[in-house]
């Protein structure tokens, strides 16, 4: 096995690892619990192309369930190459997985550059933004721990 193959084994553990402790670290315990699902990022179901007033044109989404007690969605979105999502706040906290691609996020004063595996917790209210190179589009796993709301701020 080359050392890009193990990086490359190492790197797809590590994501899942990352991914069952997101998902289970926001389930909703002492709740009726729905039927399991399982999802592999080739069978998701996209949403139309969207974008515009702040949000990348091409951006699409796949929502994936709402949590009863609080109201926060969890869905994938997938950004396109070259995109940039202006900077905004949201009122509730927000978790995220980068499961594709690469992503620049600016959190308050702070610019962080994520892979895949990468996880992020952004603070309700905090200011950030979305910068996607060029070489390819971007997917994220994200779960808002209350209703989705963006507030975008002017510069």
């Amino acid at each position: 096995m080359t050392t890009t193959s193990k990086i490359k084994t190492v790197s797809l553990r590590i994501l899942k690892i990352i991914l069952f402790g997101f998902l289970l670290s926001t389930s909703s315990y002492g709740q009726e619990q729905t039927s399991p699902v399982t999802l592999n990022l080739d069978d998701v179901n996209w949403g139309p192309t969207g974008g515009g007033n702040g949000s990348p044109l091409g951006l699409r989404t796949a929502r994936q369930g709402i949590d009863p007690v609080t109201g926060g969605i969890t869905y994938y979105a997938m950004f396109p190459a070259g995109s940039h999502f202006d900077l905004h706040w949201h009122t509730h906290d927000e978790y995220v997985v980068v499961v594709k691609g690469s992503v620049v996020i600016e959190l308050g004063e702070e610019t962080h550059s994520l892979t895949v595996g990468s996880y992020v917790v952004i603070p309700g209210k905090m200011n950030h933004s979305w910068d996607v190179p060029l070489d390819g589009e971007v997917v994220i796993l994200v779960r808002r721990a209350g209703p989705a709301d963006f507030h975008y701020v002017d510069k």
